[in-house]
């Protein structure tokens, strides 16, 4: 499953964007939004899962991510293995890197399972950094 990601690419596991609420491509967002869309994606790369020394947005791990009225973002999340033992600290990071983004003015994390993360959803990139390419 791919998604385009507004890169001009597509990329394995990229999450699925909305814009309040409705499913959109980013090439469908005003400038604005497209703007903030590029933000959060920075910050969720700055976040890495520490188990694989890997940010999470390349991972895979975001499933979701919609640009909501009044600056608010919310976020479906996943992590490699469901008894992470950082599991609420790796929300906060999230939480915390994406609030910076210019425009956002409130982050909602959801931790999701379904579908269940697997090595797919990375991006070729990261598999190849990996050796699993």
């Amino acid at each position: 499953m791919t998604h385009d990601t507004g890169a001009g690419f597509e990329e394995p596991g990229a999450p699925t964007m909305y814009l309040d609420g409705e499913i959109c491509s980013p090439d469908e967002f005003s400038p604005e939004a497209a703007t903030k869309l590029d933000g959060v994606i920075s910050a969720l790369r700055t976040v890495n899962d520490p188990e694989i020394p890997v940010n999470i947005y390349d991972l895979g791990l975001i499933y979701r991510i919609d640009l909501k009225s009044e600056g608010l973002v919310e976020i479906d999340m996943t992590l490699t293995a469901p008894g992470c033992p950082v599991a609420g600290q790796m929300l906060g990071w999230v939480q915390e890197a994406v609030s910076v983004v210019p425009g956002v003015s409130d982050v909602k994390m959801s931790l999701v399972f379904d579908p269940p993360w697997d090595r797919s959803r990375m991006s070729e990139e990261v598999q190849l950094e990996l050796g699993l390419l």
